[in-house]
């Protein structure tokens, strides 16, 4: 396996700002309505993350495929334990376009709020409602290598390996987050 060696900068990294709940916040380049585009636009959101419709409302429920072997070309090296598909089903609970977007996530929920800032968007995500250590890791390495891909689909560029980088992540998270 090829390693490969990712420079991010600390403020790319999640932050545990309350027991069970991480924040990340990327900039993207706007408008804001592209932006949010790519969070609620099923063919948008599965270059990033995962497919699925969702009705503008909140109340509504929706499901999340993620198929993160066709994130990235190459996809890199799929940890033991992932399937090829992953489905979550999931709630709106709010939903103010092109603003703030909350949804439901096994347990807990994840907000997503946008802001302009010049010809950019400040992604501000919060994830609440985080199991225990072991997902905390899986989770943070899971969003930070996400929005690092939609940073990259959004920006034209070329995403790198997917798993490849979450593995490296997680790892680095391992030891960042205290035990």
């Amino acid at each position: 396996m090829t390693t490969i060696e990712l420079h991010r900068p600390h403020n790319d990294y999640a932050a545990v700002v309350a027991p069970q709940t991480v924040r990340l916040q990327r900039l993207l380049p706007g408008p804001i309505e592209r932006v949010w585009a790519y969070l609620v636009d099923s063919d948008k959101r599965r270059q990033w993350l995962a497919a699925g419709d969702m009705q503008p409302e909140a109340g509504t429920p929706f499901a999340l495929t993620w198929r993160n072997d066709t994130l990235t070309d190459p996809p890199g090296k799929r940890p033991d334990g992932f399937d090829a598909e992953n489905r979550m089903d999931s709630t709106i609970l709010e939903y103010d376009a092109p603003r703030r977007l909350v949804f439901t996530w096994a347990g807990g929920d994840v907000a997503i709020d946008l802001q302009p800032k010049g010809d950019k968007v400040l992604l501000t995500l919060v994830h609440r409602g985080i199991s225990d250590r072991r997902n905390l890791l899986m989770i943070g390495a899971g969003w930070h290598q996400h929005l690092d891909t939609l940073v990259a689909r959004a920006s034209g560029e070329k995403p790198e390996p997917f798993w490849d980088g979450w593995t490296q992540l997680r790892d680095e998270y391992d030891r960042l987050i205290p035990a």
